[in-house]
């Protein structure tokens, strides 16, 4: 994937490594060893954090971050520059307790926020205090461009048309996605048991994973913003689906001044039936993000990251 598709890489932790999250230093070496010698880097590392014991006893803090604390370490080890954990699970006193080994290990700490997630959400404003709070470089947010659906993704409307969605909700959602009353209709649905089983894993990713705010919307959280994954489910662009939030949000950072990274994730894999694969699909999606953003090729290749396992 290295040498196909991008050298700069961001990778999962646990996905990678067996001894996760102890994250053995014989093991990193094995994996930094591996990168390199496919002329590659890690950028950012995603790690994993179990809030909880057991099912009734939750992690203290300082657990919280003696569980993180060896996953940055590693990180660290790795070459990366950053980490990354999901939005708002780090809150304001797992940061204090983190943001002295994030200085020791010179890392950023990246709250990944996606879909649905935003203004007004649960957890949504104490996190954007706690940063603002702290005001520390080594404290940021990696944006997901899925917040940014302006109409769902062809192959998908395929997909959940192949597994029985309601005729009526299924013309909403294609031609009404993102009005008040299709949210609420698409709520409604499952609430009263009319997603077909086959199709409800598609519909729980219709609920959390395509955002239907827009850049307007992000404006006060993109001073924060310093890495941005833009996501993709396929590169069909009819009426400008795909090619659209690219070229709002690339606007609206540039304003802002961002210097970040920016990585391609593929996230339309589990109902891809097309005959490309996932090394060529990213491969067009880079190019088509250095196109609308119009970021040379060599310019491309130190900036983007190739798709997340």
């Amino acid at each position: 994937m290295a040498r196909q598709v991008c050298p700069v890489l961001e990778i999962e932790a646990g996905q990678c490594f067996r001894s996760f999250p102890s994250m053995h230093p014989d093991e990193v070496d094995q994996m930094r060893q591996a990168v390199e010698a496919e002329g590659a880097r890690v950028s950012i590392v995603g790690l994993g954090l179990d809030d909880w014991v057991t099912p009734t006893q939750r992690r203290t803090e300082r657990e919280r971050a003696a569980f993180v604390s060896p996953q940055l370490r590693a990180a660290k080890q790795l070459g990366a520059v950053g980490v990354r954990l999901p939005f708002g699970q780090p809150d304001r006193s797992l940061l204090r307790e983190l943001l002295p080994l994030l200085h020791e290990l010179d890392l950023v700490l990246y709250q990944e926020i996606q879909g649905t997630q935003g203004p007004g959400t649960g957890g949504y404003e104490q996190a954007m205090e706690a940063l603002e709070d702290f005001s520390d470089q080594r404290l940021s947010i990696v944006l997901d461009s899925s917040m940014v659906t302006p109409q769902l993704p062809i192959s998908y409307l395929e997909a959940v048309s192949q597994a029985g969605l309601p005729a009526g909700l299924l013309e909403r959602v294609t031609t009404e996605w993102g009005s008040p009353e299709t949210t609420a209709a698409i709520r409604s649905c499952l609430a009263e048991g009319q997603v077909p089983p086959n199709a409800m894993a598609l519909y729980m990713t219709m609920i959390f994973r395509f955002g239907t705010w827009t850049v307007a919307d992000l404006e006060p959280l993109l001073a924060h913003v310093g890495a941005v994954q833009f996501k993709f489910w396929d590169l069909d662009d009819s009426d400008g689906r795909v090619t659209r939030p690219i070229a709002d949000l690339g606007a609206a950072l540039d304003r802002g001044g961002f210097a970040g990274t920016l990585c391609s994730e593929w996230g339309g894999h589990d109902w891809w039936k097309g005959p490309e694969g996932a090394t060529e699909m990213t491969l067009n999606h880079l190019d088509l993000v250095a196109s609308v953003l119009d970021l040379p090729r060599a310019e491309q290749a130190t900036r983007l990251g190739k798709e997340r396992a």
